[in-house]
């Protein structure tokens, strides 16, 4: 009886062991795929997390702008010593006679008359006179420019010629020289033989060449009195003018850059004075020069039977006949004023 129960007790406890076994064999597999599948969940979390873009570094695309038209006026310089023979004093305080009233009753005839002055021509020299003095360059054109840098005058927009819209004279060195521009040339520096096709932003700036203000226009007013019997002109504006050529450098035509009112150029003219080559010691000033017609001209454009208000170019395209008709326009004011007289 008592082998009966030990063998049975060996039996039970051979089985509790082999029963452990059996499990302990069954559960370590189970552990390992939950491993796995952790570790795979882990590494799709990972593959499906959202990486950051990487963003390039921006790259400027805009051109800078163009710098500003410059215009190099001639500083002036004056002599810190007395540069004459004699003592110039009358230049300086010289002042403009006043024009004699006219009295708009005593007005009975009025023209207008638009004229155009060619430096060219032998008389007027005067007007390209390269020499500097103690009031700067002067030429004309720099007379006129300074005058209008150091806010003596107002200049006027050369949209019309009745002084309506005051020009700044940052719009007058555009219309001088231009507005610089930005172009794209190859750069040897970086790309000495071209083959890479490197390129760089080069900035072309237009020097102002004097030379290539070759005319001007006048706008006056020719009017008899009646109280004095005479007739009587006075200069109302000056406008420079710009050459515009072809392609071919050919010349197509001109266009005014600027007018200044010369009532208001008149004590600044007074005191510049004009080449004379005859007597460089009896020089005449500006003023005096306008004012005494010391200037060759032609008649471009009048109100003398012109009811379109037509340039005389527009209606006469032979430039000898149009000269004849200026002279013709000339002739009719001359004869209005003499028809007055009776002998």
């Amino acid at each position: 009886m008592k082998n009966r129960i030990i063998k049975l007790c060996l039996l039970l406890t051979v089985m509790a062991f082999t029963a452990e076994a059996v499990e302990a064999q069954a559960k370590k597999p189970v552990r390992k795929k939950a491993v796995r599948t952790a570790k795979k969940s882990t590494a799709n979390r990972s593959r499906n997390k959202p990486t950051a873009a990487v963003v390039a570094p921006p790259v400027d695309t805009v051109k800078p702008a163009p710098p500003e038209a410059k215009l190099d006026i001639p500083p002036i310089k004056k002599s810190l010593r007395n540069d004459n023979a004699i003592e110039r004093n009358l230049v300086k305080d010289r002042i403009p006679l006043a024009y004699e009233h006219i009295r708009e009753d005593d007005a009975v005839y009025i023209q207008r008359v638009w004229r155009e002055i060619d430096v060219h021509e032998k008389m007027n020299l005067p007007f390209v006179y390269k020499a500097e003095g103690d009031l700067g360059n002067q030429r004309f054109i720099y007379i006129l420019l300074n005058a209008i840098k150091n806010d003596s005058i107002t200049a006027f927009s050369p949209e019309d010629d009745r002084f309506t819209t005051p020009l700044p004279f940052q719009e007058i060195v555009k219309g001088l020289v231009g507005q610089p521009q930005v172009i794209s040339v190859p750069d040897l520096a970086k790309d000495p033989d071209g083959s890479k096709g490197l390129m760089r932003d080069t900035i072309i700036v237009n020097e102002f060449n004097p030379d290539k203000i070759e005319r001007f226009w006048l706008k006056e007013d020719w009017v008899f009195d009646k109280e004095s019997s005479r007739m009587q002109v006075r200069i109302l504006g000056i406008a420079p003018l710009k050459t515009i050529t072809n392609d071919d450098g050919s010349f197509r035509d001109v266009t005014p850059i600027f007018w200044v009112y010369y009532p208001d150029l008149r004590p600044i003219f007074a005191k510049h004075e004009v080449y004379n080559g005859k007597n460089f010691g009896a020089r005449q000033s500006w003023e005096e020069l306008f004012e005494s017609r010391m200037f060759a001209s032609r008649i471009i454009k009048s109100t003398v039977n012109n009811p379109n208000d037509e340039f005389i170019k527009m209606y006469v395209k032979d430039p000898i006949l149009a000269l004849l008709e200026g002279e013709n326009m000339k002739e009719r004011i001359f004869n209005y004023e003499q028809d007055l007289w009776s002998y």
